[in-house]
């Protein structure tokens, strides 16, 4: 065995495990259990994430590639996607065009625009379209830029004397609906957008003896390019590094099949996308516009589950805040109602009490209804302090836009320094009060209302004097804009605070279970994360693995963790849900010999989490939510229905084939809204 096969037996790479979550994403909209619309959805999901993948992370392994031959990451990347994408094309075309047109709708995928519609599709072409085309000529006297994601017709031209013209021609997605349905005596027929245009190409280009159409996409590289030390405000550095975002390195071409080589070559020298990956799709690309593909029904949708109340044990006569200075509460979103957060900043921002608000906004709703509230309360006087962090990735136009307004409200902004994000989410207000004096609330998942829906997330708001003290300290450390360094004097007892001491406290926490497991004492660990990938923080649990102690992870996308390997992680076993939500939520249990030490956070364990964040989780005191965040995650892991195990090949491997069982999310819903007895006493196990 070599060194590099000894490596990948001790570790997946990271790029590869992404690619098998969002091939588990893809396993979704296969499984004809799940309502139709919502298979439509997944397959719109799988093509959003992989447009992210080419952005973000594909030109990194190609360059990775470029420079060390030994390593085919690359390569094996581009494999898995050609394999994805031919399942995906098979769903697409054999499962759910068909099951559309049982329901009545006929869904023109492939086929071009069909005999009944011609008429019609000449009358939309000339009213609806015509006015949006921008047909241009390609040669090397007109350099033309594709710019990023936008789809294009390739239309290869033969005019009179064996003349041959090649031109680009826009598909205005932008401007129009990717989708047109219309209603014909025979039924309802939905068409593509580009399909109506490739019908009509002979009125966009008249002398043409013959036309052929090819459908490419370019997809340009997302990093962006900031320096600490240029001067700029950080804002206007942002903005500009924004305008050139979709004028970045090409790291893909997708084109359809059919296009010669001799032409595509041709397209790729006048493009300027010699270093660009290129790739063979389908005959559609941009394939996340099937969430809004028009058909809508209840019985091809998700069932409705109305968010649970939260505010127990509260009248009229109470507000939020009164309730929080005699006990912890926890809000399990979307489960249970955002209204609780949302109440939490509104009685801040009118409380006369309250003095200073400080928080964390690291992805800010489109209409933030808290950051509205943040900017009554700086013009009710109170002092507010708000960190936004502009380097949130494809939020931060809006970030910047938010940003803006609470300035000019009075609200203090505060930015980090370029080279470290602040993910941690949090929100503390200071009140004049002899013995509550702090309120506040610590999350793992954004402030934010919009994705509060459809993201799992757990919110501890509390009045506990220590932990919040603290989360005052942390607050005025990041108002000086600095990166922390070791003579950084700030001690944390309660907090776990990336880079001061998050990691040496679960080193520390993974070691007492060791610890407990040499003395004979009941141990155990269980951890749910969205990434993992931080080695030291593995090769912990590798060493935690070989002292006999039972680990059970929840991973939901990247894990670098090999399970399942005899003496390295023969006690390690992962689990990945995906279903209905998005499975968002950070949270560790350690059993500590019958007396569980629970934490929630905002950080998952990679490397940038760690080593370049500054990330916040914390404990939970309060014994009944203890016990009902432990519940909550022992019905994820006993989840038969949407879980599948991550193996030590890294398959999505599902826990069993038998019908019924238990799905995690329904029994959560459940559980905390009380409707369904069995999961009461499951939670009383």
């Amino acid at each position: 065995m070599t060194a590099h096969d000894m490596d990948a037996l001790r570790y997946f790479n990271r790029d590869i495990s992404w690619l098998s979550f969002n091939e588990r994403v893809l396993m979704e909209a296969g499984n004809e259990a799940v309502p139709l619309m919502e298979r439509i959805r997944f397959l719109s999901i799988y093509s959003s994430n992989l447009d992210e993948f080419y952005r973000v992370r594909m030109p990194y392994l190609q360059k990775i590639s470029m420079q060390d031959a030994s390593n085919n990451a690359y390569q094996q990347a581009e494999e898995i996607v050609d394999r994805q994408q031919n399942e995906y094309g098979r769903i697409l075309g054999q499962s759910i065009v068909p099951a559309l047109s049982r329901l009545g709708y006929h869904f023109c995928y492939k086929e071009g625009i069909p005999a009944p519609l011609r008429t019609f599709a000449t009358h939309y072409f000339y009213t609806r379209i015509a006015g949006f085309l921008q047909p241009v000529y390609l040669n090397e006297k007109n350099i033309f830029f594709p710019e990023n994601n936008q789809i294009y017709l390739v239309v290869i031209l033969q005019l009179p004397q064996d003349r041959e013209k090649i031109a680009l021609v826009n598909i205005p997605t932008p401007n129009l609906d990717r989708f047109v349905k219309t209603k014909q005596p025979d039924g309802e027929y939905i068409v593509f957008l580009e399909d109506i245009i490739r019908y009509n190409l002979d009125h966009i280009f008249p002398d043409a003896l013959n036309i052929a159409s090819y459908s490419i996409k370019v997809t340009r590289d997302a990093e962006l390019d900031l320096l600490d030390d240029d001067g700029e405000e950080v804002t206007d550095q942002m903005e500009k590094q924004l305008s050139k975002r979709d004028y970045g390195f090409a790291s893909r071409l997708l084109h359809e099949p059919g296009l010669s080589l001799r032409h595509l070559q041709y397209i790729i020298n006048l493009l300027e996308l010699k270093k660009a990956s290129v790739v063979e799709g389908g005959r559609y690309h941009n394939l996340k516009d099937l969430s809004s593909l028009p058909v809508a029904s209840p019985s091809i949708s998700y069932p409705d589950w109305p968010a649970v109340q939260h505010l127990d044990g509260m009248d009229e006569q109470t507000t939020l805040f009164q309730a929080l200075t005699k006990k912890d509460m926890m809000v399990h979103a979307p489960y249970q109602t955002y209204d609780t957060i949302l109440r939490f900043f509104n009685e801040a921002a009118i409380d006369r009490s309250v003095q200073e608000i400080f928080t964390t906004m690291y992805r800010v709703a489109h209409d933030s209804k808290i950051a509205h509230a943040l900017i009554s309360a700086a013009k009710n006087g109170k002092k507010v302090t708000v960190l936004v962090e502009l380097k949130a990735r494809f939020d931060e136009a809006n970030n910047i836009r938010w940003a803006k307004k609470m300035k000019s409200a009075g609200v203090k902004i505060i930015h980090s320094v370029n080279a470290l994000k602040v993910h941690a989410k949090l929100a503390l207000v200071k009140r004049k009060h002899e013995t509550h004096a702090y309120l506040g609330l610590l999350a793992t998942g954004n402030l934010n209302e919009g994705t509060a829906r459809f993201y799992t997330d757990h919110i501890l708001l509390t009045a506990h004097p220590q932990m919040l003290g603290e989360t005052e300290l942390l607050f005025g450390f990041l108002s000086k804009k600095k990166k922390p360094e070791k003579t950084d004097a700030l001690s944390f007892e309660h907090l776990l605070v990336a880079q001061f001491n998050l990691q040496k406290k679960f080193i520390e926490l993974i070691d007492r279970e060791i610890d407990n497991a040499r003395k004979g004492l009941r141990t155990g660990i269980t951890i749910k994360l969205n990434n993992l990938e931080e080695e030291v923080l593995i090769d912990k649990l590798y060493e935690a693995s070989n002292a006999g102690i039972e680990i059970n992870l929840i991973v939901r996308s990247i894990c670098r963790l090999v399970p399942g390997v005899p003496g390295q992680s023969e006690n390690i076993r992962i689990k990945r849900i995906v279903d209905r939500y998005l499975e968002h939520g950070r949270v560790f249990i350690f059993h500590n010999n019958g007396q569980p030490e629970v934490f929630m956070g905002s950080a998952d364990w990679m490397n940038r989490n760690i080593y370049r964040r500054i990330e916040v989780c914390f404990p939970i005191y309060d014994e009944q939510l203890k016990k009902q965040l432990t519940d909550i995650i022992a019905l994820q892991w006993d989840d038969t229905v949407q879980a599948v195990w991550i193996d030590s090949e890294l398959r999505n491997v599902p826990v069993t084939t038998l019908p019924g069982g238990i799905r995690s999310q329904e029994a959560i819903y459940q559980h905390l809204s009380g409707t369904v007895e069995k999961f009461k006493r499951h939670s009383e196990k």
